[in-house]
């Protein structure tokens, strides 16, 4: 039987959520090329899948973070994703903008948290963590107890890891990067060729592209 980590990978790929292009890189707005561009929103537009990210969200929440109260999404692309995850919890939903409104109460965090209460923050895709954890920040400086983040999706990079444990956040993510390698090679999505190519630039993102123009 498939993990859900290949189920939701395969899923992904077929929808386009997740695209690969090795030989035509995306330029991302960091500035870093990148043979892949995911796009997690395209998820909602599916009905099945979306059930299913739904419903294994709420899974890995009531196994690893039982305890939970609230539920908050990170926007924007995990603002819907979180909604849907409270519902299912039947639970109280919060979502964190990536900066204060500009107006009236200029608030961080639309909804109803109260100091104290147990969150488990949703995502949708993690790269560096940094955007993540500045959601974890803004449920913190609000008085709620951070139990856990949990997202569709990880690149798996090395510094995200660092920043996590930094920050004293567990995270737990439904499908990663490697797990879409091989999901990819499988549907022959991707060539074995692809793969040396893949990693490298998991491995080193900010320089794959001067790498790839030395050699």
């Amino acid at each position: 039987m498939k993990k859900v980590e290949r189920l939701l990978a395969e899923k992904l790929l077929k929808i386009s959520s997740i695209i690969l292009q090795v030989d035509n890189p995306f330029t991302w707005a960091s500035g870093w090329s990148s043979p892949i561009y995911t796009d997690h929103r395209k998820a909602l537009s599916y009905p099945d899948i979306r059930s299913f990210i739904k419903i294994e969200l709420s899974r890995v929440i009531l196994e690893q973070f039982s305890d939970v109260e609230v539920v908050a999404g990170v926007a924007t692309g995990a603002i819907a994703q979180g909604a849907l995850v409270a519902d299912e919890l039947g639970l109280p939903y919060v979502y964190i903008r990536s900066t204060p409104k500009d107006h009236g109460l200029e608030n961080m965090i639309e909804g109803n948290l109260k100091p104290g209460q147990k969150v488990v923050v949703i995502e949708d895709l993690i790269s560096t963590g940094k955007s993540s954890l500045k959601a974890v920040e803004a449920v913190r400086a609000a008085g709620g107890e951070v139990l856990g983040m949990v997202s569709l999706f990880t690149y798996g990079f090395p510094i995200a890891e660092e920043n996590f444990r930094a920050a004293g956040v567990k995270l737990v993510a439904l499908s990663n990067y490697n797990a879409m390698i091989e999901a990819a090679l499988d549907t022959n999505y991707i060539q074995e060729s692809d793969v040396k190519t893949l990693q490298e630039w998991r491995r080193d993102p900010a320089n794959w592209a001067k790498g790839k123009i030395s050699e």
